[in-house]
């Protein structure tokens, strides 16, 4: 692993010197970041300068990430590359020009919907999906021109086969698992999954335990399992780690995840059955350091080193390369 990059394409943790200490510990070398979920794109900005603070005040450890290049950066000053996603498409309102803009300041990712339905597409707890609405299509078409990755992991099925067949550069589901293994309402169909690796786009395994089966119980060898027969369906050039580690958040912010301003309803969400707050982690991936264990677990269920490295960070890394500047002419 010393000579591949390690990536986490998804996290949204409660961020701190301890965290960015134990990303160095690890070894991580890029993370994609949650900026936002429902925010405007004023409150956006606003979550950029925090950001921009923590960089100023922790910039031995971590550093902003823009291009593929900066994961290779971050190998040679043994820092940590944080790259921008938003969560729903909140922040860009109802302005298409706000796309650029956000790219503009970082932004390398951002869903369609998440959960619910958006202006651009259906998210998958809602009963009915419309697939991806007719501004959701001009806006994928913004988001390729400029190099914003479409993100599909909260959308509903019609609405996550509409973007990969829409959008004009290979899409990412970040952090989902399959549906085949545990049918989680947010895993992923085997449709999905095929074609999504068939277009050349990318799947982040999520280690958040309602995706998995057996919730926090879930064994290293059970997950690794998977992922050898994902690998079997799809490749394994397309398969990589979107943890959702949402490491020390209070319980509180699963209220604001779920549910930002749209209800005044609790919305449980994700299996639970009591009132939302964040699961246990499985023992064998608590923290950013424990990515050396999961290596472990993939040589362990049949992996190659190559395939390893490939699934902990090479294969975002050709993403990231072709995916983050303008649409080649």
């Amino acid at each position: 692993m010393t000579d591949a990059p390690l990536v986490d394409c998804l996290q949204y943790a409660n961020w701190s010197d301890k965290i960015f200490q134990q990303m160095r510990s690890g070894r991580l070398d890029a993370v994609h970041v949650t900026i936002a979920y429902h925010e405007t794109f004023r409150e956006m900005v606003l979550n950029i300068e925090d950001w921009n603070r923590r960089f100023e005040r922790h910039g031995e450890l971590i550093f902003p990430g823009r291009t593929g290049d900066d994961i290779r950066r971050a190998r040679r000053e043994g820092r940590t590359a944080i790259f921008f996603g938003f969560q729903t498409p909140s922040p860009i309102e109802d302005d298409i020009g706000l796309v650029e803009i956000c790219h503009a300041l970082g932004v390398r990712f951002m869903q369609l919907t998440y959960n619910n339905q958006s202006l651009l597409a259906t998210g998958c707890y809602e009963e009915f999906d419309a697939g991806v609405t007719r501004f959701g299509r001009q806006v994928i078409a913004e988001m390729n021109r400029v190099g914003m990755v479409v993100d599909m992991s909260h959308s509903a099925e019609r609405s996550t086969l509409d973007a990969i067949e829409i959008s004009s550069r290979p899409i990412a589901i970040t952090h989902a698992n399959p549906h085949w293994w545990h049918p989680a309402l947010r895993n992923k169909s085997d449709t999905v999954l095929g074609a999504l690796a068939e277009t050349g786009g990318m799947l982040g395994f999520s280690l958040y335990p309602h995706h998995l089966k057996n919730g926090s119980d879930c064994t290293l060898s059970a997950f690794c399992t998977m992922v050898a027969r994902a690998a079997e369906r799809y490749g394994s050039d397309c398969l990589g780690i979107g943890s959702d580690l949402c490491q020390d958040q209070p319980d509180s912010v699963v209220a604001w995840m779920r549910n930002g301003r749209w209800s005044k309803q609790t919305d449980y969400g994700e299996g639970s059955a009591a009132a939302p707050g964040f699961p246990d982690q499985p023992d064998w991936f608590r923290d950013n350091r424990d990515f050396r264990t999961l290596a472990d677990g993939l040589r362990a269920a049949g992996f190659s080193e190559a395939e390893v490295a490939g699934i902990l960070g090479g294969n975002w890394q050709t993403f990231y390369d072709r995916s983050f500047g303008p649409k080649p002419a």
